[in-house]
């Protein structure tokens, strides 16, 4: 059964790393985001996120743009992306439509599909690029039980 639902975010600040190429890269773009952020003290907390600014239907994989963010606790400054990639950003409130996938990754396209659908069809426009939260860990949880929120910002 398909649920969508929309909601407000809180603002966060995260450690990120933006990345170019195949989306294979994920769990290696989760390691240096987490190994840099451990390096510089800072305490992730959360789950971890990637938002994806081209569209995998018009965007051939090898040139994709995307980026991993791992939500950090307290305040720290923002900075740039240093030459290792990784930098700190606030990620400003924002209201979202979400619906939760339940499955491989590999499975996901429909998600964001429906998701698409039922926020034209309840009169919103997405305004901005998708997002996945990541509530499972692949290295404790079988690929038919992960667990994603896919996120359109709308308006």
């Amino acid at each position: 059964m398909f649920d969508a639902q929309v909601k407000t975010t809180e603002p966060t600040t995260v450690a990120f790393v933006t990345m170019h190429g195949p989306y294979a890269q994920v769990p290696e773009a989760m390691g240096r985001v987490y190994g840099w952020a451990a390096q510089r003290g800072l305490q992730p907390t959360g789950m971890p996120s990637a938002v994806y600014f081209t569209d995998p239907a018009e965007v051939p994989e090898d040139q994709a743009v995307w980026e991993v963010r791992a939500p950090v606790a307290g305040s720290p400054d923002a900075c740039e992306a240093d030459e290792s990639g990784c930098g700190v950003k606030c990620i400003p409130a924002q209201r979202v439509a979400t619906a939760m996938h339940r499955g491989p990754y590999e499975t996901i396209a429909p998600t964001y599909e429906a998701l698409a659908e039922w926020v034209a069809g309840n009169g919103m426009t997405i305004i901005g690029p998708p997002e996945e939260s990541y509530f499972s860990d692949p290295a404790t949880t079988a690929p038919e039980d992960y667990l994603t929120e896919v996120r359109f910002p709308v308006a």
